[in-house]
């Protein structure tokens, strides 16, 4: 019996906390009256390539999860959740940008990590209106956060990404 018991507690417990799903911080930000398609998205290795050259990052993941925002079937917003492994547990985040390229709100949905590496909403919120042109860079245009460093380099690092995935995927449309 402790054989069994031992692997599902090392699982559950490398499975990140939970703090919000994306579908209620998609709710909180559009409203509750809006219609949120998920969909996970496959991309090619060349595609994937494209996208983490942009964003200025070393590969990693090809597979994303996208939420696009419709209100009377007019897209709203596009929403990229980027997880990645902060420090040695994983961390979600949720990307949401407006149909031109700018990003209106970023969430933490989940994070394993010590509560202390959490970002807090207010370094969250700086990224409000932030752009593809812009250099989104710990220590230039973006500022770190003592302590927390790996925290703010992730949700940094996101943000390129989701904004390089919108491109990619949503602003031709």
């Amino acid at each position: 019996m402790r054989y069994i018991l031992f692997p599902l507690l090392l699982i559950a417990s490398l499975q990140a906390k939970l703090l919000v799903s994306p579908f209620d911080a998609l709710h909180a930000v559009y409203g509750k009256e809006v219609k949120i398609e998920k969909k996970n998205v496959l991309l090619t290795v060349e595609k994937a390539e494209r996208i983490y050259k942009q964003a200025q990052m070393k590969k990693g993941s090809k597979i994303f999860r996208t939420y696009t925002v419709t209100r009377e079937g007019k897209p709203l917003a596009y929403a990229i959740l980027i997880s990645r492994v902060v420090r040695t547990k994983d961390a979600a985040v949720l990307y949401m940008i407006s149909p031109e390229g700018v990003i209106d709100a970023v969430e933490v949905i989940a994070f394993n990590e010590p509560p202390e590496y959490t970002p807090t909403k207010a370094y969250v919120d700086q990224f409000k209106g932030k752009s593809s042109k812009d250099t989104l860079r710990v220590g230039k245009d973006i500022p770190t956060v003592t302590g927390a460093t790996m925290g703010a380099r992730n949700v940094t690092d996101g943000a390129r990404l989701a904004l390089a995935v919108f491109e990619l995927l949503f602003k031709e449309q």
